[in-house]
């Protein structure tokens, strides 16, 4: 018996009959997995790539990891009980897929974008063993969703891909700035780019991030 998943996602199978590294994306607020599942066809083949959808849906449409409240008086207030339910069930959307799918549980990269990248470092960060890389774009570290103590010594075999838009109007390039010296303290390999747009993956951006993938998968 197969265990249900937890998400509804889309997925695209590794060119590997098995034991092919894992590439699972979450998207953006607002968004759905369709939307970072567009770069597949231009990632490598060796990778079995898995785009998921968040669990909140949102009016008019499209999905959420966790509520945001526009109106707040900083500007913007994140769900972070929702955010920290979200981080749960990837956990278990992520066993989910080892199990079912012909996958190397020692080579799992994930890529999120915004809310997604938020997500992505939260699971790497409270579940380092079962991660191997994070791809972060235009997202941020959300100190609130961390977890209360870190197992550092495996915490230092993670590789992360961060980037931001140095004009992003929706993450202000400040929030992000603030990874590197995080990420120092944790003894972690990172690289951190920027790049001049705005709440998006610039070309070059992509083309970076791809060349990141190859030396890390």
């Amino acid at each position: 018996m197969h265990q249900q998943s937890p998400l509804h996602y889309v997925s695209r199978p590794s060119s590997l009959k098995e034991n092919a590294p894992l590439l699972i994306m979450c998207h953006g607020f607002g968004s759905d997995e369709n939307d970072l599942f567009s770069f597949a066809s231009e990632l490598p083949e060796e990778l079995y790539i898995i785009s998921v959808r968040a669990p909140y849906i949102l009016q008019p449409y499209g999905f959420a990891w966790y509520a945001i409240n526009f109106d707040a008086d900083r500007g913007k207030w994140s769900d972070n009980e929702q955010a920290l339910a979200s981080v749960k069930t990837l956990h278990t959307f992520l066993d989910y897929v080892i199990n079912t799918y012909p996958v190397n549980p020692n080579n799992v990269t994930l890529l999120g974008f915004s809310q997604g990248s938020i997500l992505s470092y939260a699971l790497a960060l409270t579940h380092p063993k079962k991660i191997t890389n994070v791809i972060a774009l235009s997202g941020y570290i959300n100190k609130d969703i961390m977890p209360s103590q870190y197992d550092y010594e495996s915490i230092k075999q993670l590789n992360f891909f961060c980037s931001h838009g140095s004009n992003d109007q929706v993450i202000p390039v400040e929030w992000a700035r603030q990874t590197s010296p995080f990420l120092d303290e944790l003894n972690t390999n990172y690289e951190y780019k920027e790049y001049p747009v705005g709440h998006g993956v610039a070309p070059q951006n992509f083309f970076d991030l791809k060349d990141w993938l190859l030396k890390h998968i």
